[in-house]
């Protein structure tokens, strides 16, 4: 699977949320869940751990040349209702 994010836009989601879209990477690298977040843009969020604590991450399936790629668009660390959605479905 391919990940792409824009590092200005890590920088500026690392400041607000404590949580860059590089790290936050890894959750598709384990068991994570994935929820339909928006319809337009068609958006999802991804749950997972990412360094050592639980995060979501919204994304966009994107297609190039290459195929198909997942856009990161904003990271944050896991909210109650999202540590527990995960909890109940992994």
């Amino acid at each position: 699977m391919r990940l792409e994010f824009d590092p200005g836009k890590s920088r500026d989601v690392k400041r607000k949320h404590g949580v860059g879209l590089e790290e936050a990477q890894e959750i598709f690298d384990q068991a994570y869940v994935v929820d339909r977040r928006n319809e337009d843009p068609e958006q999802f969020r991804a749950i997972g751990w990412s360094r050592g604590r639980l995060c979501s991450v919204i994304f966009e399936i994107r297609h190039d040349l290459q195929g198909e790629y997942y856009h990161l668009v904003t990271a944050w660390k896991a909210t109650r209702q999202e540590e527990q959605s995960y909890a109940d479905n992994v």
